[in-house]
């Protein structure tokens, strides 16, 4: 019995390593490309303000939340001085006010203000309220665009996981990365995004340590076995056929045919180029390029160039694509 708690340990110790270990300090000159599909569920750091509403109370509806200065998409990483831990523990701390104002630290485009929020008792039900909605978290499904075998290091998305009306990346406190099982494919047409239909898998493969323009970044404990190739740099890539590496289903990844066109030597972020589906088999899957996609690795005469990021949304067989380097520079800076 002792030696199976024993076992047990080791097993878990050795895991907890893997996702510890550091991120390699030097750009490696071969890479793995990802090209299979990834689930993630990110707890945004600090309580997202999604909506505002009233509070009916005994002397009539008040406001609460708007009357404290809150806007929609403030994010409140402190009440009372103490670091907000999620959306449940803020609205049990509100119930349990009594009525009493809390000081609020909100972050709202770049800056840091101070509000103080006062809950009101709703006449319902006798509980304390601010009238607001609040969310902590959010899931979707991506690509892998790279793996480090030595490490678990990765890249997927090629853009961060943003805001639906700033389109910036949401703060990261915590990501869990889970394998998914696809089930089938809503297929594109002109202003009508396609998707991947997939539905998370049990158990974590990994961890997400950064959002950022460029990606989502962490380290992966299970991955499969992957062909290491060259890195193309900016300097190398050229207007013409390139392939790019997707799952659409669970027969695994496999290599479709596409166009690289206007390419913009000096992008620093995720629209480096245009990506054209010239490749029959997946036009007919899909449409296009899908969302679920986002992520999927470009490869140009036998290197890792880029990966595609977004579609256009009335016209699914383009889209744009990000040059690796980008990915990889934004994986520098982030150690």
């Amino acid at each position: 019995m002792i030696k199976k708690y024993i076992n047990r340990l080791a097993a878990f110790i050795a895991a907890t390593v893997l996702l510890l270990t550091p991120i390699s300090a030097a750009t490696p000159e071969k890479i793995c490309p990802g090209g299979f599909p990834f689930g993630v569920k990110m707890y945004t750091d600090g309580v997202i303000v999604s909506a505002l509403e009233e509070v009916e109370t005994d002397s009539g509806t008040v406001m609460p939340g708007v009357n404290a200065g809150l806007k929609i998409k403030d994010i409140i990483t402190e009440v009372n001085g103490e670091k907000t831990t999620g959306a449940l523990t803020l609205s049990q701390m509100i119930a349990n006010s009594a009525g009493a104002p809390l000081t609020l630290t909100v972050e709202r485009e770049g800056e840091t203000v101070s509000l103080t929020l006062t809950p009101a008792k709703c006449s319902s039900d006798g509980k304390y309220k601010a009238g607001m909605w609040l969310k902590d978290s959010t899931a979707g499904v991506g690509t892998v665009t790279y793996v480090i075998p030595e490490t678990g290091e990765f890249a997927g998305l090629g853009h961060g996981i943003c805001d639906i009306d700033t389109g910036k990346p949401l703060p990261l406190a915590r990501g869990i990365v889970s394998g998914v099982n696809i089930s089938g494919i809503k297929k594109g047409s002109p202003g009508s995004p396609g998707e991947l239909r997939a539905g998370f898998m049990g158990g974590k493969v990994g961890i997400l340590t950064d959002n950022r323009n460029t990606g989502v970044y962490g380290i992966l404990s299970e991955h499969p076995n992957l062909k290491q190739v060259e890195l193309g740099k900016r300097e190398e890539i050229c207007e013409g056929k390139a392939h790019i590496i997707s799952t659409l289903d669970n027969s695994g990844a496999k290599e479709y045919e596409v166009e690289l066109s206007a390419i913009n030597k000096s992008s620093t972020g995720s629209k480096s180029f245009v990506v054209t589906v010239t490749d029959k088999a997946l036009l007919e899957k899909t449409g296009g390029i899908v969302q679920g996609m986002s992520g999927s690795p470009i490869v140009q005469n036998g290197k890792l160039v880029g990966a595609v990021t977004h579609v256009f949304v009335n016209d699914p067989t383009r889209g744009y694509g990000i040059f690796i380097e980008n990915m990889l520079a934004e994986a520098e800076r982030i150690k």
